[in-house]
């Protein structure tokens, strides 16, 4: 008996971490920390506690479902590839229905949550951002076209708004600028990973940029867009959103980036691509705290 009780809850540690994998929570996790930020950015006081649990846990449910749904989806081509072929799906560590039921399950109640317990147009924000991940993109935009990452970045930059409406119940042009910062910053940032990972994706075909367009044109892309990034990133600054502590720490994030992107234009290779890739995440989560500290830097002043 006793060694039954152990087998089973041995098993349902492997499936809660299989199911918890299948929410990417790296991924989720940067999507929750930047709706948390424009939480905070949307007001001068601090977030009611009971609101920022619900919005945190809604919009967190909503994003691990959209991207359980996202690996349902691909999980022939996360076979083929060396990055994701591990995978609870692919590996067998779950299946089909079971993705389903779970992704479905999450999805509704963290939608619930958000009508419930925050506000109904945070809930339909959400609930577009999840349409435009899991359908939009990973159905029609990234078996179709190079520009998948582009047009699909929309729903990756919706966070902040998401985060700013939980608080306000509407959409301020200062969520419009957190938005276009991650907006411009989505190429360069999977263009990098890309181009390491481009012979991965052509054997699965997919058609990203360095697949389609080759190495020289994808750098030349990254190149332009880290371009437009640090010219939105100042944005914040110049309209009077933020004060000396983000514009000192963008200069020096920005500065980091270009310099990164400068080498990896000039003399490409996998290991710095990499390296651009990694420090891309860090340049946003950065960029973010940036905002944060100063933000509640002027309001204590």
């Amino acid at each position: 008996m006793a060694n039954v009780l152990v087998m089973n809850v041995q098993e349902l540690s492997v499936n809660f971490r299989s199911f918890f994998v299948l929410c990417k929570p790296r991924v989720s996790a940067l999507i929750v920390f930047t709706a948390m930020i424009g939480m905070f950015l949307a007001t001068p006081h601090m977030v009611p506690l009971g609101l920022l649990l619900a919005a945190t846990i809604g919009i967190a449910m909503a994003s691990g479902s959209a991207a359980a749904f996202n690996c349902l989806i691909e999980q022939s081509i996360d076979a083929k590839m060396a990055r994701t072929k591990q995978r609870p799906l692919p590996s067998g560590q779950v299946n089909s229905l079971q993705t389903f039921i779970f992704a479905t399950t999450v999805g509704c109640i963290g939608l619930s949550i958000l009508y419930a317990f925050v506000n109904p147009l945070t809930m339909w924000l959400t609930l577009g951002t999840f349409v435009g991940y899991a359908v939009i993109y990973t159905v029609f935009l990234k078996p179709a076209t190079p520009l998948n990452i582009v047009i699909g970045g929309a729903s990756g930059a919706m966070p902040p708004i998401l985060g700013w409406a939980a608080v306000t119940n509407s959409i301020s042009p200062e969520s419009l600028i957190l938005f276009m910062i991650i907006f411009a910053w989505t190429p360069p940032h999977f263009w990098s990973l890309a181009l390491y990972r481009r012979h991965e994706y052509a054997k699965a075909g997919v058609p990203m940029l360095p697949v389609t367009h080759g190495e020289a044109f994808t750098l030349l892309h990254i190149l332009l867009y880290t371009i437009i990034l640090v010219t939105i990133s100042i944005l914040p600054f110049t309209l009077g959103m933020s004060h000396l502590i983000y514009l000192v720490s963008v200069i020096m994030l920005d500065a980091i980036f270009m310099a990164y992107v400068i080498a990896l234009y000039r003399n490409y290779s996998h290991e710095l691509s990499r390296r651009t890739f990694r420090y891309s995440i860090l340049y946003l989560t950065l960029l973010f705290l940036s905002l944060l500290l100063d933000h509640y830097w002027a309001v204590s002043f």
